[in-house]
């Protein structure tokens, strides 16, 4: 198929009904900034904005350091456990109002480690899930990770997922933050430590750092999927490593966009990717902050040359990455396999 602006109709509500998974979504990042407004209002936390539009163009990212900016500043507001609750709670209607089923997303804990015990946010998180569940019927994993640029707050963040996990609330550990100046070399015990305790491993690898950023969580951190990971093209022998250990990699292609490390007007990584064999799949990173959503990244794809083959592929293989247990995976895989049928 040839790269086209203009969806067929058909196309567009199959991609918008297909039941879908999500694992690299950042639950801080698909709050809206309407949300952050209220929190920080009632928070008594000051925003560089002076009114709500202000700050909504204040998203309009330079780059990926600016994001990172925006991003801790809304995680600022965040700050009593009705906050948490809340967020939470609204992830779940985010969720399921694009038939996304079950999702695995990321939870910003260096940012939040410090205010309040692990006791009191791991009741609000629990508290939000319950609520979301209950409601809108489908399912949510959150796996914590810690911020590459905030390394003095590993150890507490691994004890406080270590401390979740139990409580059956995290399924796993992350890496998340600034790449460059930060290796995956230094949080190697932590990861050790929750690898040990039973959690799942995943970090942000080769989104603005090079393919060295990726050899580093595979083997310091033993990162069993690489969130966006398309660097990986820079390095022919980790290409041929990923391809061979057909390693998950998480990609998010409109947030690469709007971080400025993928060009504008220039084909995603990803199609090069897929040409190479790798196991891709695909999910919305910060879906408010980057105006997006799973169902627009599915969209963009199609866009640039997709066929309904190819996208749903890729929707069946994000749900084969998920940590999910083989019964589940195959119960899920009951309703997918009813759906595409009817839409042949």
């Amino acid at each position: 198929m040839k790269p086209s602006g203009v969806l067929s109709e058909d196309l567009e509500q199959k991609i918008r009904l297909m039941p879908k998974t999500e694992i690299h979504v950042h639950i801080e990042g698909a709050t809206t900034p309407e949300t952050i407004w209220k929190m920080a209002a009632r928070n008594k936390i000051k925003l560089p904005a002076a009114t709500l539009e202000e700050w909504k163009k204040f998203y309009q990212f330079k780059d990926f350091n600016h994001f990172i900016d925006v991003y801790m500043k809304c995680c600022e507001c965040m700050i009593t456990p009705e906050d948490f609750t809340m967020m939470v709670e609204d992830f779940y209607e985010h969720q399921a109002g694009q038939n996304i089923l079950y999702t695995e997303c990321f939870l910003s804990a260096s940012l939040f480690i410090d205010k309040m015990p692990f006791k009191t946010m791991l009741d609000a998180l629990e508290k939000g899930r319950k609520l979301g569940e209950a409601k809108h019927k489908v399912r949510v994993e959150i796996i914590p990770d810690i911020g590459r640029n905030l390394p003095q707050t590993q150890d507490s963040v691994t004890d406080f997922v270590i401390e979740g996990f139990r409580r059956g609330i995290f399924i796993g550990l992350g890496l998340g933050g600034i790449e460059e100046g930060f290796p995956a070399e230094l949080f190697t015990e932590n990861f050790k430590r929750a690898r040990e305790a039973g959690l799942r491993l995943v970090s942000h690898a080769g989104e603005a750092a090079g393919a060295e950023s990726v050899w580093g969580s595979i083997k310091a951190l033993k990162a069993e999927r690489i969130g966006h990971g398309f660097r990986c093209l820079e390095d022919p022998e980790l290409v041929k490593y990923l391809r061979e250990h057909q390693i998950p990699i998480e990609v998010s292609p409109k947030s690469n966009y709007r971080t400025c490390v993928v060009k504008e007007g220039e084909p995603h990584p990803i199609h090069e990717m897929l040409k190479q064999g790798l196991y891709c799949t695909v999910n919305s990173d910060d879906p408010t902050m980057f105006s997006t959503s799973l169902i627009e990244e599915y969209r963009l794809l199609a866009k640039q040359g997709m066929s309904w083959e190819q996208l749903w592929n890729l929707n069946l293989k994000t749900l084969e990455a998920t940590f999910l247990p083989e019964s589940e995976k195959k119960a899920l895989k009951k309703k997918w396999d009813a759906f595409y049928s009817t839409s042949l």
